[in-house]
């Protein structure tokens, strides 16, 4: 059995668990730019290169990665959201990005077979593969619409990259998460298909959007249903929301798309909104009581945590959604399904 098949097989049983936030654990350690920087001196202030901690501190990583294993998560991610060349030539790092996602991809592996071992409950390792700091939709010269930063091949490549070192690493899924440009996220998605080939197997993949106001738009400006419309012949994993706000706000959004996307629906939310420091108040049984909604009205697959999450925010969800059976996924509808900002439907 694949691990998508294995995968799929647990999801039937039991709503899954994913894991939190890496950046709000790793604020909590309190870490210098030395401790940051480690052997490299790359000429820049490496403060806040998370990424980088999986070379110079993977004990830290590790620890983090356990105790979201520890608190009830089914599949723990990689600390990759910008371990690729354009988000790290903010810190002269692009030379180690292979090196970033090999080593996080190998802590999480380790860390999954060792808690699967323990008590024989299946763990899976998704590589996390970040929007980036440029988009393929929109122009970042308010003068000059009509430029570009990037094109599709150039993001292409680079996603590729990534893919690659996280799959030499040890993953089982690649997730394109807190996608804002579709156009982006189709890009990540063509680079997976390519390593498929390139191996010989598919590559299973999960897809996540992020919604950037109340309309339930990402910043390309398409709707949940039509960034569903987009991706779709991918055919994802798991499909589903994250980041940009907490629980309620995005429940709404989340039926939508569960509504529609024949597809496992994972969605981790912020723990609330940030307040006025960027902090997140929101306590843990907070957080699981709005899932326990969720999970009641089989809205969701698979559930975790954005940023501001913790370990006891994961413990609190896994309690909340114990006793709830998994969303059933909808019948495809056998008609065609265009995507502009909004969906465009041809009956059959």
């Amino acid at each position: 059995m694949s691990k998508a098949d294995l995968f799929r097989a647990e999801a039937a049983r039991r709503i899954l668990l994913t894991d939190g936030a890496f950046g709000t654990m790793i604020q909590g350690y309190g870490l210098d730019e030395a401790a940051y920087r480690g052997e490299y001196d790359t000429g820049f202030d490496q403060k806040g290169n998370n990424d980088l901690l999986a070379l110079t501190r993977p004990d830290i990583i590790d620890a983090i990665t356990r105790q979201y294993l520890e608190a009830g998560s089914d599949i723990v991610s990689t600390n990759t959201f910008n371990a690729n060349t354009i988000s790290q030539a903010d810190y002269g790092c692009e030379f180690l990005v292979r090196a970033m996602n090999l080593a996080a991809a190998g802590i999480a592996r380790k860390a999954a077979d060792d808690a699967e071992a323990a008590d024989g409950r299946p763990r899976f390792v998704a590589g996390a593969v970040g929007p980036t700091n440029k988009t393929l939709s929109l122009s970042p010269d308010v003068n000059d619409p009509g430029f570009r930063a990037i094109d599709f091949d150039e993001l292409k490549a680079v996603y590729r990259d990534q893919v690659d070192a996280l799959l030499d690493g040890g993953c089982d899924f690649i997730l394109i998460e807190t996608i804002f440009d579709t156009l982006n996220a189709k890009a990540g998605i063509m680079a997976v298909l390519e390593a498929g080939d390139a191996r010989g197997e598919p590559v299973p993949l999960m897809i996540s959007m992020t919604i950037t106001d109340m309309s339930g738009r990402n910043l390309s400006g398409h709707s949940v249903e039509a960034f569903w419309a987009a991706v779709r012949h991918a055919r994802p994993l798991t499909i589903g929301l994250n980041c940009s706000f907490g629980a309620p706000q995005l429940r709404p959004h989340v039926a939508t798309l569960s509504a529609q996307a024949d597809a496992l629906m994972m969605v981790y939310p912020n723990a609330g909104l940030p307040n006025e420091l960027g902090a997140y108040d929101e306590e843990p049984h907070t957080t699981g009581g709005f899932i326990a909604e969720w999970a009641a009205t089989g809205l969701i697959n698979v559930v975790g945590g954005c940023c501001g999450t913790t370990p006891e925010h994961i413990a609190a969800m896994a309690e909340a959604v114990r006793d709830h059976t998994p969303r059933q996924l909808p019948k495809r509808p056998v008609k065609m399904l265009l995507a502009g900002l909004e969906p465009f439907i041809i009956a059959a």
